[in-house]
């Protein structure tokens, strides 16, 4: 499907071609009041636009707190829509999440035991999705066991039907393989809302060809020239091993929270780091470890933390970009948000995939090509082979 991901609710209508138009909303951490607020402003923009099928996305390690947004956002959008039957679904295998018996895991990992635990904003204390969903919405939850899944679409059907009749509303459904994503993406080809993380698209597009509602002709991507830079505000496992490999042939700088509080290193600075070395992939990250977190919210406070960290690597990036770098690489979810709001960008166009979960896109209207990845995403050379996507052929 032609794809376009539109940063906050637009002020004007989508170009006609556009098959799936996303509405991203920097909304994980937010008050519930401010979530729903925006996830229903964007619901009626798509609407407008002629929408029959809503997805709402959130991150497949489901990482927020008892008194998160992800529950009280399902049910506003399932009121608006008048959904009886919501399927939560953040598994994707191929990136290791999986969800058995209800419970997700990360790398084999069930998610309290993964690292996810110490995530800084958002620890997930309990893997059952369930208990976490009970928490949050006022909805009941049921659950369809891996067995019916795998027996195929028709059956995962009739098991919609079974929690619904129950009471239940919210289904959180087991998925083991990549497969699975595709007879789930049939069996709810007809539901309006579907909630999950980013693999549950995988089987959506067939449902729209299959009417004759989308083309064939699919995407068109060309990268662009010029250097590169990569931004680093994640604290994940994955992307600190993907520092650690990047590091051994490319330069790296280190942002350390206290000289960032404390005025000593600037965004100025630091993109004049950046382009002494252009000729390569130059990073610069604050990730660590979930140690050295702690201590540094425990010392600024932790909104200051994560607001100044954020600012600072928004700053860079806006720097950079106007210093003429067209290829900017970002990992983690709060800071890829923050970036790509300083660099005022209104819509990106989706490009080819870089690793599962994390395509390139470009900048609509500008010669500006993006990688933007949740932290626990991508290969361990992740920021070489990012470069090598959105370069110009």
């Amino acid at each position: 499907m032609r794809t376009v991901q539109y940063l906050g609710v637009p002020g004007c209508a989508a170009d006609s071609q556009v098959e799936a138009g996303i509405v991203a909303l920097k909304s994980r951490t937010i008050p519930v009041a401010e979530a729903v607020a925006q996830a229903l402003a964007a619901l009626e923009w798509l609407k407008e636009q002629g929408c029959t099928q809503i997805l709402f996305k959130y991150c497949s390690t489901f990482d927020s707190t008892p008194r998160g947004n992800i529950g009280p956002v399902i049910d506003a959008l399932a009121d608006a829509l008048s959904a009886s039957r919501v399927i939560i679904c953040p598994a994707f295998p191929s990136l290791g999440r999986a969800v058995f018996a209800g419970h997700l895991f990360v790398g084999g990992k069930l998610l309290n035991e993964s690292g996810m635990q110490d995530h800084p904003l958002t620890p997930m204390t309990d893997p059952d999705l369930r208990r976490w969903l009970a928490l949050q919405s006022r909805s009941q939850v049921g659950h369809i066991d891996a067995a019916t899944v795998m027996a195929g679409r028709a059956a995962i059907r009739l098991a919609l039907d079974e929690p619904h009749e129950s009471g239940a509303r919210l289904i959180v459904i087991d998925t083991l393989r990549d497969g699975d994503l595709i007879e789930i993406g049939a069996a709810v080809a007809d539901l309006p809302l579907i909630t999950g993380g980013s693999g549950i698209a995988l089987g959506l597009p067939e449902n729209f060809r299959m009417r004759g509602e989308i083309g064939t002709s699919g995407m068109s991507w060309a990268g662009v020239g010029g250097p590169c830079v990569a931004l680093s505000g994640s604290c994940s496992k994955t992307t600190r091993a993907q520092i650690v490999c990047h590091a051994k042939s490319h330069p790296t700088l280190e942002i350390v929270a206290d000289a960032v509080m404390g005025g000593e290193l600037t965004p100025g600075a630091a993109a004049a780091w950046a382009k002494k070395h252009a000729d390569g992939v130059p990073l610069i990250y604050s990730s660590t470890d979930a140690k050295t977190v702690s201590q540094a919210q425990a010392t600024y406070g932790k909104q200051e933390i994560a607001d100044q960290i954020e600012g600072f690597f928004a700053a860079t990036a806006r720097l950079l970009r106007d210093a003429g770098y067209s290829r900017i690489i970002s990992a983690g979810g709060e800071t890829s948000g923050a970036v790509v709001a300083a660099l005022g960008a209104d819509a990106l166009e989706i490009g080819p995939e870089i690793d599962p979960g994390v395509p390139a896109v470009k900048v609509v209207g500008a010669e500006l090509a993006l990688a933007l990845k949740s932290g626990n995403f991508g290969r361990e050379d992740f920021f070489a082979h990012a470069a090598e996507v959105l370069k110009a052929p």
